[in-house]
């Protein structure tokens, strides 16, 4: 075997290892699971936040914040390549993986549910890449596209 061959058949292991590693690495809630309001902003720009008092805010909706925590849930889990990581509605803080179409780069959302008196809410949330540096904003268009799509009754 030539160490031209040698040296490919390393170089897609490791890139194989690698994809295999972004599929099953475990995810932490206690690294992932915060509040959009509060959490530190990533030095690196594959993030996004939608949020009261941000550049992007999300509109108010003529529901409790529970109500809403609940719609938002059912309409999260109905997203492709999502599933709930930590929080419950009842808790007002919800985080979701949300993984790429082809390689299943993990995402992750963080929900919290504002109330604002009188039957009305917002929400905040906060979309991070976990691997890499950059997003090509990914998450900015997610949020824009879960802010559009949703519709709570």
């Amino acid at each position: 075997m030539s160490k031209l061959t040698v040296a490919t058949l390393l170089f897609l292991g490791v890139v194989a290892g690698f994809l295999v590693w972004v599929r099953i690495a475990p995810s932490d809630p206690q690294r992932w699971h915060v509040d959009p309001q509060s959490a530190a902003r990533p030095r690196s720009p594959n993030w996004a936040i939608a949020a009261p008092g941000e550049k992007h805010e999300a509109p108010v909706y003529r529901l409790a914040a529970g109500d809403l925590a609940r719609a938002f849930d059912a309409f999260a889990a109905a997203r492709p390549r999502t599933m709930r990581l930590a929080g419950t509605p009842e808790d007002g803080l919800m985080t979701y993986i949300v993984r790429s179409a082809r390689i299943g780069y993990p995402d992750y959302v963080s929900v919290a549910f504002i109330d604002l008196g009188e039957g009305r809410s917002t929400l905040a949330l906060f979309s991070r890449s976990r691997f890499g540096y950059g997003d090509q904003g990914v998450n900015r268009r997610r949020l824009a596209e879960w802010l559009k799509d949703f519709a709570p009754a």
